[in-house]
């Protein structure tokens, strides 16, 4: 990696902010003959008829729903910024679900803001970051200039693909500070823009803004169905790639299967939804196992718990529990039906008009009647259930909301998401699970340092579900040939 320039840079125009010198740069200056030729001899790039991206129909809808929500108040949301990793480098930028949500866009230090209009309504402003100045030098002097960091969308080419007027970012602080009237910001992406608007806003008004926007996305339009299907076969694809490579696996350790998973994320997709759960052995006793450093041996079970993240930043969340051998031995078979037969029951339970906590309900019955079966708790399994018994090895809830966050809708109110209803368009996780852990007395040593988990993504629909899932094998039978086949 090359180290930013630090050189004395020519004078700035009046008003604008120095541009930040790094330490310890090989060039003292920049020469008056130098900036002169540095400000010359580039041709033309603006970009001419440019598309809307896919998502704007979508995008204009949404935000026409959030500004009949909160008539008369301005409304910030705020993209975030880079953060530093360590000292000049950043971590890679992902732009927050809200922001994204509203607009199809993804820049850093972007700022969607709706402007309260006097006959009702408001007006959508999108403040971005214009092209990097080529007059003071910031194109090439400055570490975050273009380049160093790759090219930008001027305001017009943005104004273009978004759907949205676009304005210089650089000038929003200061108007927010000179704003009068309702102000409501979402909060933990932008610092400075809080702190701007801190005589203005109160905690509780600027939480009813994010749990809006978090419950409106509960229910799925069919961009985002499509987005999150595409999510899915990719993800289905990144499983088939890490049973080819099984063998090399045993020969390394679980980071090659992170790996060649990664790889198919970012080919086909943005990055990942989430850290990969690569835990072969004991390591799948623990829930969100993501140091993957750990061996991969014949005779264990690998469960791979991942997702590819698409460009517009929809993921998948997809669990396997695979026999690193391609054979389950028969207790590994005998725990692995019982959470396939969870799900099942789980996945017949999501429909519209059901409650959301049918499918979970429906899961546990079956794990605690099998933990009662097989002697492991003391029954009647509603005994078990009305105590939570099955929690020592079932662990988690049975799914969650599903869409731009892996576990999306996170801050929607407890009535409309847990306690609420299923509706058509709504698109969740079913992912029952049996963890016995290495150390744990009350099982027979055999069971001890066995995990599995079983998770599909699940649509609902008019006349019931649809398992977006469904390419990647769930019974063991399935899943034995399915591993057969890639590896013959």
């Amino acid at each position: 990696m090359t180290e930013e320039p630090t050189p004395e840079a020519p004078e700035n125009p009046e008003g604008e902010e120095p541009i930040k010198q790094r330490k310890n740069g090989l060039y003292p200056g920049v020469s008056d003959e130098l900036a002169a030729n540095m400000q010359s001899g580039w041709a033309d790039t603006e970009l001419h008829d440019l598309e809307p991206v896919e998502q704007a129909p979508h995008t204009a809808r949404r935000r026409a729903a959030l500004s009949a929500r909160f008539p008369g108040d301005r409304l910030v949301i705020p993209a975030g910024n880079l953060r530093t990793r360590s000292n000049d480098t950043d971590y890679g930028f992902r732009a927050s679900t809200e922001y994204a949500y509203l607009t199809g866009d993804q820049t850093e230090d972007g700022v969607l803001v709706l402007e309260p209009e006097a006959g009702g309504g408001h007006t959508a402003t999108l403040y971005l970051l214009p092209r990097s100045n080529r007059e003071n030098g910031e194109f090439w002097l400055d570490g975050h200039g273009e380049l160093w960091v790759g090219r930008r969308l001027s305001l017009t080419e943005a104004e273009k693909r978004l759907g949205l007027a676009a304005k210089d970012v650089r000038e929003l602080a200061d108007e927010l500070r000179a704003a009068s009237g309702p102000v409501r910001i979402v909060r933990g992406h932008d610092a400075a823009l809080e702190a701007a608007l801190t005589d203005k806003v109160t905690g509780e008004r600027d939480e009813e803004l994010r749990v809006f926007l978090s419950e409106q996305r509960l229910v799925k339009d069919e961009f985002e169905i499509g987005q999150l299907q595409a999510a899915v076969d990719s993800t289905a694809r990144g499983f088939e790639d890490v049973v080819k490579v099984l063998d090399k696996a045993q020969a390394t350790s679980e980071r090659y299967i992170e790996g060649t998973f990664f790889l198919r994320a970012r080919v086909e997709g943005n990055d990942v939804g989430y850290g990969s759960i690569c835990a072969a052995g004991p390591h799948a006793t623990t829930l969100h196992w993501v140091r993957n450093d750990g061996p991969v041996r014949s005779g264990d079970l690998l469960l791979l718990d991942a997702g590819v993240e698409t460009t517009t930043l929809y993921t998948a969340d997809v669990t396997r529990t695979l026999p690193v051998n391609g054979t389950y031995s028969p207790l590994q078979r005998k725990i692995y039906e019982a959470v396939y037969e969870a799900q099942e029951a789980g996945i017949a339970a999501v429909r519209p008009g059901a409650k959301y906590r049918d499918f979970h309900d429906a899961a546990q019955h079956v794990l605690a009647t099998r933990l009662v079966e097989w002697g492991l708790v003391e029954g009647p399994v509603e005994r078990v259930l009305e105590l939570g018994l099955q929690r020592r090895w079932t662990l988690h809830g049975t799914g969650h909301m599903l869409g731009m966050d892996v576990h999306d809708c996170a801050v929607a109110r407890t009535e409309t998401y847990v306690d609420g209803t299923l509706e058509p368009g709504m698109c969740l996780t079913v992912e029952p699970g049996l963890y016995f852990q290495p150390d744990d007395l009350t099982v027979p040593e055999e069971y001890r340092g066995i995990g599995v988990r079983i998770e599909d993504d699940i649509l609902v629909t008019e006349d019931g579900n649809r398992v977006l899932s469904a390419a990647l094998p769930r019974t063991a039978d399935d899943v034995e040939a399915w591993m057969a086949r890639l590896t013959a």
